[in-house]
């Protein structure tokens, strides 16, 4: 199978994404279920690399067997992927991730309305978090997309690499990807300051100074969506705070309490009948959860977001109930994602 003739299976077949490793057959993700490429045999380690260097340059080959690692955009008939390149057992691995031509509307991902109101904000720092897979550079997409619908902004984007490509609307929209366009997150950050933005999206806040210096552009007058890979939204407050010294983490307490705007963590869950829908915990920074912020009362925010719906609060397990009240997915299902499957048993779906 050639490089084109596995990309394009994978877009017929409607997968998520490609994973190719030496002594199994090449395998897609559908739905979120790993599936044999059909009537393939299994691979040799020339036969990926076969596929690998001949979507790479020359450049990007050297650096690959410098790092031995590499993730890089691919695009082929209009459509694209982000693929990462990797060693393992001294054999070339690769996976692919599928994205979609058209980005989705907010609409269109069933994002709750509150977070329509919270991208008018003119600072601030939006998270958006959950396990690999999840579409967290779907959901970040939609919500760029809709503010380029809607305001006259200068957005700048930090990708790695660069996935979806927008077209400038109402907004004007400059995306930078690490290696063609900046050394580090770290770095092009740093110079964000300069280049006027009123909006910045950063695909990952992967280390100590990307962190920092995404909290520091959101407490500076520029509103930041970002993305973690955390659980929900108490364990992305302290994932934060825990990577910074001892002696700097009141601080970022406080600079949290202030600048954090929004924790959104979500999962993509099974659909009865297929394809997968997704379950969210939204939280606000009110004036309560910023006080459990300052006084280090993190485990605390989960019963405020439990009890305050009033305000567009909800937990994970919340949202998974009214999912399966709708009859979007089986209970089984519905209760593998829960805290406290046993909140189901109340329920009797007709």
């Amino acid at each position: 199978m050639t490089a084109k003739e596995l990309f394009l299976y994978a877009i017929e077949k409607n997968a998520s994404d490609i994973h190719l490793v030496a002594s199994v057959p090449p395998l897609v993700r559908i739905d979120g279920k790993l599936n044999y490429v059909e009537g393939q045999k299994e691979l040799k380690n020339s036969d990926i690399e076969a596929i690998a260097f001949s979507i790479i340059s020359d450049d990007q080959k050297e650096r690959f067997n410098h790092t031995k690692d590499l993730d890089f955009g691919f695009e082929l008939d209009e459509h694209r992927f982000r693929v990462n390149l990797s060693y393992e057992k001294r054999n070339v691995r690769l996976v692919a991730r599928v994205i979609n031509n058209e980005v989705p509307s907010l609409d269109e991902i069933g994002m709750p309305k509150v977070i329509y109101n919270l991208l008018g904000l003119k600072q601030g720092l939006i998270l958006l978090t959950g396990p690999t897979g999840c579409c967290k550079s779907t959901t970040l997409a939609a919500m760029i997309e809709y503010i380029n619908d809607n305001e006259f902004k200068n957005i700048i984007t930090f990708e790695d690499p660069v996935e979806f490509v927008f077209e400038s609307k109402k907004s004007v929209i400059s995306q930078r990807e690490l290696g063609s366009d900046m050394l580090s997150f770290g770095a092009g950050l740093k110079h964000a300051m300069r280049q006027d933005p009123n909006v910045i999206m950063v695909g990952e806040m992967r280390d100590l100074e990307t962190i920092a210096t995404t909290i520091t552009l959101a407490e500076t007058g520029h509103l930041v969506l970002a993305t973690l890979h955390t659980y929900n939204a108490a364990q992305t407050i302290d994932r934060i705070i825990d990577a910074f010294p001892p002696h700097q983490q009141n601080q970022v307490r406080m600079q949290l309490s202030m600048t954090l705007a929004s924790v959104i963590s979500q999962r993509l869950l099974p659909k009865q009948g297929g394809g997968r829908v997704a379950a969210r915990e939204i939280m606000l920074n009110t004036s309560a959860v910023s006080n459990m912020i300052r006084e280090q009362k993190i485990a605390q925010i989960k019963s405020v977001i439990e009890t305050s719906s009033k305000d567009g609060m909800f937990s994970m397990d919340q949202d998974i109930q009214r999912i399966y009240k709708d009859k979007e997915v089986e209970k089984e299902v519905a209760q593998s994602y829960m805290d406290h499957p046993e909140l189901l048993d109340k329920f009797k779906i007709l």
